[in-house]
């Protein structure tokens, strides 16, 4: 994995593209994750109907399935979208939200990551110890239990499933199958908000869509998303009065972030983890 890019060329690449990204995701928040794809410069398109989802997916760049609300309808659809993603070689990027908190939700994820070929399997530090294996507290679809180990069991995960793994929290952890690495962005408001683990799902999605190097892309979107949590925060994209305001200038931060200074990935990203060592 490389921090040899900057943020103002892969949003460059992103604006150059223009990554059509269909989702298969919630009702809760996927306004939100339609946004946010839409303002990092992508073309969101939420297609989970089950005549068009294969066809959708076979022309886009990137696919996100997103386990948000969990019915036997979506579990099809996320299915048969994820299998058109293998088949026509659109990265795949999968968000097991609240897997830990229900058998079901455990066996619809296990389900996403040995059947599907996931590019980027993304979750909260409870969701990605939990499909690794490790011990796990998920309520609802929270992390609240402690997580010492969170970049072993990344790296676990990165190696039983083939994909890059995200598991986001205070510090995020980025993890190959070799390696992890922490990403030191982002702001404690954005933990305020609803729906924020899905619109880092659908960032890495847009980012994967663009860049060809997948571990580049999970790296850069993780820190391109915290950057603008920070932006928003200290109130680069306009005063805000608590978590409600706070979300209208984190949505202006993503489509904004392209106009604000942005840092130097070697002064964020840290190898914490070396598997072979």
């Amino acid at each position: 994995m490389t921090t040899d890019f900057t943020l103002t060329e892969t949003l460059d690449s992103i604006a150059a593209d223009q990554p059509l990204v269909n989702c298969v995701t919630n009702a809760v928040t996927v306004n939100d994750v339609a946004n946010v794809t839409l303002y990092w410069g992508g073309l969101p398109v939420m297609s989970d109907d089950a005549r068009e989802v294969d066809d959708m997916v076979a022309g886009a760049q990137g696919c996100l399935l997103n386990m948000g609300t969990v019915s036997e309808a979506g579990e099809e659809a996320m299915l048969t979208a994820g299998r058109a993603a293998s088949e026509h070689g659109v990265p795949l990027v999968v968000d097991p939200v609240g897997v830990g908190a229900t058998p079901t939700r455990d066996r619809v994820a296990e389900r996403l990551v040995t059947e599907l070929d996931p590019t980027v399997v993304k979750g909260n530090y409870g969701e990605i110890s939990a499909l690794a294996g490790a011990d796990a507290d998920v309520r609802g679809v929270e992390s609240v239990g402690e997580y010492a180990a969170v970049a072993e069991s990344a790296v676990s995960l990165a190696r039983d499933t083939g994909a890059v793994v995200v598991a986001s929290g205070e510090t995020d952890v980025v993890a190959t199958d070799a390696a992890a690495y922490e990403v030191e962005s982002g702001d404690p408001m954005l933990g305020s908000v609803v729906g924020t683990g899905c619109m880092l799902g659908v960032t890495l999605a847009t980012f994967a869509g663009a860049l060809e190097n997948i571990e580049t892309a999970a790296l850069a979107g993780t820190l391109a998303f915290g950057v603008a949590g920070e932006a928003a925060a200290r109130g680069a994209f306009g005063d805000y009065e608590g978590p409600a305001s706070y979300r209208t200038a984190f949505l202006d931060a993503v489509a904004g972030l392209g106009d604000v200074e942005h840092p130097d990935p070697d002064d964020r990203v840290t190898r914490v983890l070396d598997a072979d060592a």
